[in-house]
């Protein structure tokens, strides 16, 4: 398996502490130019971590990014290499084994479901990740099809994420519309993001959400919208017709939040 080249601050930050908390750094490396203050912090983990660690110019970073998205290229004067084990996606769960703990934990337990159908743009997929860590989300579903490709290994995503979809839970399906029937099956109330619904602000969230969220162009397909117990609208002011949809899920994600601390 080819090294994995991960960039930016966070994304960076974020996967050196994970290998620490797992005193498992094999399969790490990090190369920097500048020994910045952000820099030597992320060095000073590395070393906890047990992380190779290497310093070279900013010619040889620029080869070792080179090959990734333009977003992805700024390496800022740090890059994390991964390989063997490391380079495998560590945040995909099966949504079976994930349903089936969810299912036996407590109804009183707040457990809130992200479901992106037809987010294709790796950067709002990546924002939308951010603001389940900082919100609380147990889980992101992706279609297989229609949704955007490889979400960990991603590196837009893991920039726009910040560093969350090191963390956040993943789960890649077939069929949108058997797994929110499945999550209803077992407690979960489905809330539907869309025009035309429900205010937001008299919506009482359950302790088991799922929340579906549509593309921008095209909205919840159909079948999936008749699968939601609720449509919900956020309520605005603006001249153009809606929030982008990485913003109206961070919305939605913190009234759910909000409600669950009162």
């Amino acid at each position: 398996m080819a090294e994995r080249i991960i960039t930016g601050f966070h994304a960076i930050e974020e996967k050196v502490l994970r290998a620490k908390d797992a005193g498992n750094g094999e399969g790490m490396r990090i190369v920097y130019s500048k020994p910045g203050p952000r820099v030597k912090k992320i060095l000073a983990a590395a070393k906890e971590a047990g992380i190779a660690v290497s310093q070279a110019d900013d010619k040889t970073l620029s080869g070792l990014v080179q090959n990734l998205p333009e977003t992805s290229r700024d390496h800022r004067g740090i890059v994390l290499c991964l390989s063997g084990e490391q380079a495998k996606t560590r945040n995909l769960v099966e949504f079976d084994d994930w349903l089936l703990a969810a299912a036996a934990k407590s109804e009183d337990e707040r457990q809130v479901v992200i479901v992106l159908d037809s987010v294709t743009d790796p950067h709002n997929v990546g924002a939308i990740i951010r603001s389940c860590d900082q919100f609380g989300a147990s889980l992101v579903v992706v279609p297989e099809r229609r949704g955007a490709k490889d979400v960990e290994t991603n590196e837009v995503i893991a920039r726009s994420s910040a560093g969350a979809s090191a963390w956040v839970p993943v789960a890649v399906v077939n069929n949108l519309v058997r797994t929110v029937q499945r999550l209803k099956e077992n407690g979960f109330w489905a809330y539907g993001a869309d025009a035309g619904g429900q205010s937001l602000k008299d919506v009482k969230f359950s302790n088991r959400a799922v929340i579906v969220m549509g593309s921008e162009g095209t909205g919840i397909a159909r079948l999936l919208e008749e699968q939601c117990d609720q449509i919900v609208s956020i309520p605005t002011c603006g001249k153009i017709d809606s929030l982008n949809v990485s913003v109206a899920a961070g919305v939605l994600l913190y009234e759910n939040y909000r409600q669950s601390i009162g």
